[in-house]
């Protein structure tokens, strides 16, 4: 039953044209926005055929609304339920694993697919806030469609604008009441804050009898994170507050200036502090070498007097016709008069100086110098987050820009730079780190799959590997990074920007 609609799919994706690359927020969680299909099949005829949408909440997992699979759930073995992906050649066949009729949400699981997932927004959501809706209506697919098989053919959701108009209660659930357009199919698709975030999930809409204005209903975040806790679902979720990608890159980038002076003048005023503390240190050793001086010239006079009166005593004995005692008393006169001339030879000097191993200035931090393992803290009042982690990170900084011993960064302004490109999300990483600041930075573009399977052939397998200091294969890897960099959005999606700390 399934292989017909497998084929049905596979015909109706070839020859899809790549998606042009964009890197706005509402694009990027439209990637992650399907639509869902159920077939009802008798006697492998079909006989029925429904669609509305859906968003990934995890790699398989899609969330949409109950009364879109409900005849897949009253008629498991007779009804198909089919995921059509937002881009790329392929659609699966899911089956529902949570169903809640009162909340009217299902949580579908596709075995096979790895789709980009989006965030839920768990801040405030006030009256007037704008809000966007994704979603497949039907009104549009009925005005475009060629044939039923357009209805599981790979397609961008629609997106429709309007704002937020309180929360109400409906049938006792909590849901958004908004002015975003939708219609039916919207069903199941998400209610975006402008950020792409999840607020809501669009369920139903109001009619629009005698010129009435239409009003649209999402269940409520409060009760889609409920939903998820009960199937026990893991989910992304970002309480920061909305702003633009301009806004955070123009104050960061003031910021990034002051913590480069901040830098430079806490090195200054160390060295100042250790300066001063040298002088004290050389001021109080060329005291003590004084005294020290003073004393054994001190102690090559007395030496000298002693030696002058033994000899002077060795006279007088001789002339007593004591000349045995004499001898001895001029022989030691006379060592006592060679110790003073000695010792007064051999007195220190008073010019003093400290080795350099007792400076008690700290060295100038080195660019290329390893500073080792480092925990990094995101601050959020410099970073613009829209679906990532705020979690604490962890990296091992060694000695001209080798990451974790096997991630060779490439200096350039402003510190060392990697850009990175994983193989199992669809987001590249622009990773800067400043030793001198300890600041480390992440910029990271949410692309089309297009794209990054673009950029994936640029970051190939002769990629370097291990971190190397051969000028051949850091020109290699420099030439590779700015090719990547030509096929980036002018502005990234998200900024986070961390202050990193010694973790010993």
């Amino acid at each position: 039953m399934f292989s017909r609609f497998v084929l049905v799919l596979a015909l109706t994706v070839v020859g899809l044209l790549p998606v042009a690359a964009r890197a706005d927020d509402i694009a990027a969680t439209a990637r992650g926005v399907v639509r869902v299909v159920t077939i009802a099949m008798v006697d492998d005829r079909v006989e029925g055929f429904g669609h509305g949408s859906g968003f990934a909440v995890a790699p398989n997992r899609i969330v949409t609304n109950a009364h879109v699979v409900e005849l897949a759930e009253r008629y498991p073995d007779n009804v198909v339920v089919g995921v059509v992906p937002s881009e790329g050649s392929k659609s699966y066949q899911g089956r529902v694993i949570a169903y809640d009729s009162r909340r009217d949400l299902a949580l579908i699981e596709v075995s096979e697919a790895k789709l980009p997932t989006v965030a839920l927004f768990t801040g405030p959501v006030t009256e007037g806030d704008q809000v966007i809706a994704l979603g497949y209506p039907g009104n549009v697919d009925l005005a475009t469609a060629q044939s039923a098989a357009d209805y599981i053919r790979p397609l961008s959701p629609v997106r429709s604008q309007g704002v937020a108009s309180g929360r109400r209660a409906l049938t006792g659930i909590e849901v958004l009441l908004h002015t975003a357009s939708i219609a039916r199919g919207n069903s199941g698709g998400p209610l975006l804050d402008p950020c792409g975030r999840v607020i809501g999930v669009n369920s139903a809409l109001t009619r629009a009898d005698d010129g009435d204005s239409t009003f649209g209903f999402a269940i409520a975040d409060t009760e889609l994170m409920a939903f998820l806790r009960a199937a026990k679902q893991p989910y992304a979720s970002v309480g920061s507050p909305c702003t633009s990608i301009e806004e955070r890159l123009r104050e960061d980038s003031a910021a990034d200036a002051r913590a480069v002076a901040d830098a430079a003048a806490a090195r200054r005023e160390a060295a100042s502090a250790a300066a001063l503390r040298r002088e004290e240190a050389l001021n109080a050793a060329r005291s003590e070498a004084e005294r020290t001086r003073e004393n054994v010239m001190a102690l090559a006079a007395l030496l000298l007097v002693g030696g002058a009166l033994a000899m002077g005593g060795a006279g007088l004995l001789e002339s007593r016709g004591q000349r045995r005692p004499a001898i001895w008393t001029l022989s030691a006169g006379g060592v006592a008069v060679v110790a003073a001339v000695v010792t007064f030879l051999l007195r220190p000097s008073a010019d003093v100086t400290l080795p350099r191993e007792s400076s008690t200035a700290p060295a100038a931090a080195s660019p290329t110098a390893a500073l080792g393992p480092l925990i990094c803290t995101l601050q959020p009042d410099r970073s613009r987050i829209t679906v990532s982690s705020t979690a604490e990170t962890a990296f091992n900084w060694g000695a001209n820009g080798c990451v974790d011993r096997d991630v060779q960064y490439l200096e350039g302004e402003g510190g060392w730079q990697r850009i990175l490109v994983p193989d199992d999300e669809q987001t590249v990483t622009v990773a800067r780190f400043d030793p001198l600041t300890r600041t480390y930075t992440q910029t990271r573009y949410m692309l089309p799959a297009a794209t990054m399977e673009s950029i994936r052939k640029l970051h190939g397998p002769n990629t370097a590997r291990a971190c190397t200091r051969d000028d051949a294969v850091l020109q290699k890897l420099e030439a590779e990074q700015a090719a990547i960099r030509q096929q980036l959005p002018p502005l990234p999606n998200e900024k986070l920007v961390y202050s990193c700390r010694s973790a010993r």
